[in-house]
């Protein structure tokens, strides 16, 4: 059976499932190059999904969690994908079952950016666009003097906004703009002591079924540091309870051999916040990652994510 599903796939083009903005299709097509330099034929479907259609109300507003992806999930269980092409920082840590990540790939710089100007040029009362509450809290953290305001929509359409003068300065992922060929928007680059990013921000997830042709075939693409990093990451973000929408931050790198991790929990309005450390063997990501949920949970973690969850639904 699973030598006639090899062979099925082989004989056809995969399909691959996308969210149809711009950095969406770049991220798909750019899995499509690397199965083609590996003899692999695929298409790319382009599916609509909730958080799509729901470009107005504040991510906590919106059932957050899988917003960016449940349709896409549904399609490929229902087998009218072969795989799903996401940006891992938008997968929840708890997927749908009969679904894997069957690969990341190497992943791209994690950290965040802010256009418009310099954190430190910006002006008291100044409007800052975030549609991230780990962001806001930082950006607040580190400037509780500026006026952090929710902002919606793709990355091309928040720098219009920017440029249209509806912000002083704006804060996305280096990542995207980097995919997109917009590193000349950056004012400044955020090092992960001063903004933590989103558990696996600037990596992607290659999405199948488990025990499935796709599956083997699309394993090939996986670029193991990057695994092990967001393997970490994703642990604690899952242990802490948090989602991509919430006030939690973590990043991991392998530096000298050895896997070194932080995390963030942090409050909206930036005036309360848990910090932590692990490290460890690469080989040991999850154990890492645990440590580190262990650590912010025992600060008192719980409480400020409750918070957050309640000032989101008001």
């Amino acid at each position: 059976m699973a030598e006639r599903m090899r062979t099925s796939v082989h004989a056809r083009a995969l399909t691959i499932g996308s969210r149809g903005s711009q950095l969406a299709l770049w991220q798909a097509h750019h899995v499509a190059c690397q199965l083609q330099q590996r003899g692999v034929a695929s298409q790319i479907e382009v599916i609509k999904t909730t958080g799509d259609r729901l470009q107005t109300a504040p991510l906590g507003q919106s059932n957050g969690k899988a917003l960016f992806t449940k349709e896409i999930e549904d399609a490929l269980l229902a087998g009218s994908i072969d795989v799903a092409v996401h940006s891992l920082k938008d997968l929840a840590t708890d997927m749908p079952h009969g679904l894997t990540i069957a690969a990341i790939p190497e992943r791209e710089d994690p950290r965040d950016a802010i256009l418009g100007r310099k954190l430190g040029d910006v002006p008291a009362g100044a409007r800052v666009g975030t549609s991230s509450g780990r962001r806001a809290g930082q950006l607040r953290l580190s400037r509780p003097d500026i006026d952090v305001q929710p902002i919606r929509g793709n990355v091309d359409t928040r720098i219009r906004k920017l440029r249209q003068g509806q912000y002083d300065a704006i804060v996305l992922a280096v990542a995207g703009l980097r995919r997109l060929g917009l590193e000349q928007d950056i004012a400044e680059i955020f090092e992960p002591e001063q903004m933590c990013p989103a558990a696996g921000q600037g990596a992607l997830a290659i999405q199948t079924r488990e025990m499935d042709a796709a599956y083997e075939i699309c394993s090939g693409l996986n670029h193991e540091a990057s695994r092990q990093a967001v393997l970490c990451e994703r642990t604690a973000l899952g242990t802490v309870g948090g989602g991509c929408e919430l006030p939690v931050g973590a990043f991991a790198q392998i530096v000298d051999g050895v896997l070194r991790a932080i995390a963030v929990v942090i409050s909206a309005d930036g005036k309360h916040v848990l910090r932590a450390t692990s490290s460890g063997s690469p080989e040991c990501a999850e154990k890492v990652g645990r440590a580190l949920a262990e650590d912010v949970v025992r600060q008192g973690a719980a409480r400020i994510l409750a918070e957050s969850k309640l000032a989101e639904n008001r």
